[in-house]
């Protein structure tokens, strides 16, 4: 009988998922909004300009695996429970942007970009990621890693066949993205067994590194059944794996003619869990825009069979800070929007702290390059993908850091009404100003009122908002504002300053 028992263990075993992560539960707090994410570039995470100059010279250490675990007790402070590690694959030298290349121009699939790996450890570059994501995991902190959804150059010279060319049989360059080229994925008819399999390949690699999810980058320009097959082979690894798919509502066509192109609609079809909503459209909505979008969310999260969520992409790598476009109030509203919605909350090393991402030496002339770009290539106010640049957020705005940390706590102590309510839309008399309340479902409900003023330039004075059975009894905790809101016959009445939110919990 023993030997039996021993018999079935071994054969159970046997059967396991080679990699599966026994601690992962990314994709069930994802599900449930319950996800606060932050995406990190590895490359300049932890990186220690000693001199102040903003770039890290060749005798600076620029950030790398194990410096990186040095910040996880900050992040974790902050409310931050998962990290979207953007590409930690090789980047492409040739044709490049930037003196160390873009992390999306990926020349491999399943190996590690060496620019992460501290030189001073003994330990081989798969070990120094392994080691990264196993103190994350110390700490309650998930990690996504990304999935460039091109190839460099470089990759292209050296396996043409992963590419699509054009009729005189020319790599396609996407978009303005000069730095990749095109991969051929194929279509719903006929997939390339080729890219499949590098996809696979990087599959693999993420999970034997120990991580919890991936993030498909421009997840759009690839066919419903390349991902449906991706993620199959992922899940039957490790059922708890997240997929994300970088895609929008607002995306119409793909990057290039020759690119197929998968709606966000359907990539949730295909099995990923979410995706990204046009949330970072807040800094030209007028309030209906804003509501109309949450609205559209919940319906579209519950026309699925499965479970699906969205992340709340108000600011992210590929944005110009909030700082730059409505100042620092726009940052503190974004915060507190992530802290009272009920989706996952998304945001982008430096934000909490309100970097401005301006770098001194910016598209000049660079003494030092690692690629035949002799340029500091910049996105102006956006996060550095392309040089071994300072660490973000090194320059705090203690305004906008300490809103952040008071928004994520928030969210914390109230995360089951916050998730499990019901949203209401409330009635304002200004095109400018939103208005919500999110209530639980129940006798004495707990409640939570959200207003906020999208006009960056004008105060907004009393401002009426009606609330449907609002009794003169009510009592107002005011927990995030300048305090004016007032109650009087089934209305509140508040002044809002420029790009004010005010927060506050009611009983009545």
């Amino acid at each position: 009988m023993k030997k039996a028992a021993i018999i079935l263990s071994v054969a159970a075993a046997l059967t396991l998922p080679c990699f599966a992560n026994e601690a992962n539960n990314l994709r069930t707090l994802f599900l449930n909004n319950q996800s606060n994410i932050m995406g990190i570039n590895i490359r300049t995470f932890n990186a220690k300009d000693i001199n102040g100059n903003e770039i890290i010279d060749d005798d600076e250490e620029s950030g790398n695996f194990i410096n990186a675990i040095e910040r996880l007790d900050e992040i974790k402070s902050m409310g931050i429970n998962t990290l979207h590690v953007l590409p930690i694959t090789p980047t492409g030298k040739l044709k490049a942007l930037g003196t160390a290349g873009s992390l999306y121009a990926m020349s491999s699939f399943d190996t590690i970009n060496d620019q992460l790996v501290d030189k001073k450890s003994d330990l081989p570059s798969k070990e120094q990621a392994k080691l990264f994501i196993k103190e994350c995991h110390k700490r309650g902190i998930r990690v996504i890693i990304d999935l460039p959804s091109c190839g460099a150059y470089d990759l292209f010279l050296k396996q043409p066949e992963l590419f699509i060319k054009d009729e005189k049989n020319i790599s396609i360059v996407p978009t303005d993205w000069t730095d990749v080229r095109l991969l051929n994925t194929g279509n719903n008819d006929k997939l390339n067994s080729d890219v499949m399999n590098a996809h696979k390949k990087f599959v693999d690699m993420v999970l034997e590194l120990g991580a919890d999810g991936i993030r498909a980058d421009v997840a759009t320009i690839k066919p419903y059944k390349f991902w449906e097959e991706i993620i199959k082979y992922t899940r039957e690894k490790d059922p708890e794996f997240l997929f994300l798919a970088e895609a929008s509502d607002s995306w119409r066509e793909p990057p290039s003619k020759y690119a197929e192109f998968t709606p966000y609609n359907e990539l949730l079809k295909a099995g990923f869990d979410g995706y990204y909503g046009s949330f970072f459209m807040l800094k030209e909505w007028n309030a209906n825009d804003f509501i109309e979008h949450i609205k559209f969310n919940n319906k579209l999260l519950k026309s699925y069979s499965e479970p699906k969520s969205v992340i709340m992409s108000f600011t992210t790598h590929d944005e110009v800070s909030p700082v730059i476009i409505h100042g620092a109030d726009f940052s503190v509203m974004i915060s507190w929007l992530e802290a009272v919605l009920p989706y996952n909350p998304y945001s982008v090393d430096g934000f909490p702290q309100g970097d401005e991402y301006i770098y001194p030496w910016a598209n000049n002339k660079a003494e030092y390059t690692q690629t035949d770009d002799d340029f500091y290539f910049v996105h102006r106010g956006k996060l550095d993908i392309f040089n071994f640049s300072r660490r973000p957020g090194i320059h705090a705005n203690s305004y906008v850091l300490e809103n952040f940390k008071r928004a994520y706590k928030f969210r914390a102590d109230n995360i089951d009404l916050i998730t499990n309510g019901e949203f209401t839309q409330l009635k304002t008399d200004d095109d400018k100003i939103f208005a919500f309340m999110i209530s639980e479902k129940c006798k004495n409900p707990r409640r939570i009122i959200v207003l906020g003023n999208l006009d960056f330039k004008n105060t907004k004075d009393n401002v009426v908002i009606k609330i449907p059975k609002l009794n003169k009894k009510a009592v107002v905790e005011l927990i995030q504002g300048d305090g004016s809101l007032i109650i009087h016959k089934r209305k509140l009445t508040t002044s809002l300053t420029p790009g004010e939110i005010e927060v506050s919990k009611i009983d009545y």
